[in-house]
């Protein structure tokens, strides 16, 4: 399925092409960020993500009436993005594997379970012993009452409360291979 349809949530991930690098330093985190700040809330509500240096996660709910073409605007970020990658680290060629990989999502447990499996995504890989101290996801943005872009009273509602929204993601549970399409 190529189209991503109006009012549906979507599971979309996406790696380095290689597996190599997409992320080599803060700025091209923050960099990427603002891109997607440009590209996609345009077309969709993020309900949570998770940048990892060779690979993201986004849980994204399509706008209703999207005047836009939704993988379009992915299109759109993500080769926005490798040119500015590309240029600042002095590289040519593909930086993604294409086409990058999207999922619909139904059920609200697996919306749930999904949610806790990108916020978990750092500690799953060891990149850091504790997920709460990640700084390029989402999970950090759901406990704060900074403002944000993201749809931080819809997730924690979706957990009940901010306590069980934190007790659920410290749970860490152990079946969340099935949300890691990227090993195949």
């Amino acid at each position: 399925m190529d189209f991503l349809e109006e009012t549906y949530f979507y599971h979309i991930f996406n790696r380095g092409n290689n597996q190599q690098s997409i992320f080599l330093d803060n700025d091209n985190y923050l960099h990427f960020l603002k891109l997607v700040k440009k590209h996609i809330l345009p077309v969709a509500d993020i309900y949570s993500y998770c940048l990892l240096g060779n690979h993201f996660h986004f849980l994204v709910r399509i706008n209703d009436e999207c005047k836009k073409n939704p993988s379009q605007s992915f299109s759109n970020l993500f080769n926005s993005y490798s040119k500015a990658f590309n240029k600042r680290h002095n590289r040519i060629g593909s930086l993604f594997q294409r086409p990058f990989k999207r999922k619909r999502i139904i059920e609200e447990d697996y919306l749930r379970q999904l949610i806790i499996y990108i916020h978990l995504n750092p500690e799953n890989h060891g990149i850091v012993n504790d997920f709460e101290l990640y700084p390029y996801s989402s999970y950090a943005s759901m406990l704060s009452n900074k403002p944000t872009n993201l749809k931080r009273t819809e997730v924690i509602e979706l957990f009940g409360n901010k306590e069980n929204f934190i007790f659920m993601h410290r749970k860490k549970p152990h079946n969340l291979s099935e949300f890691d399409d990227l090993q195949t």
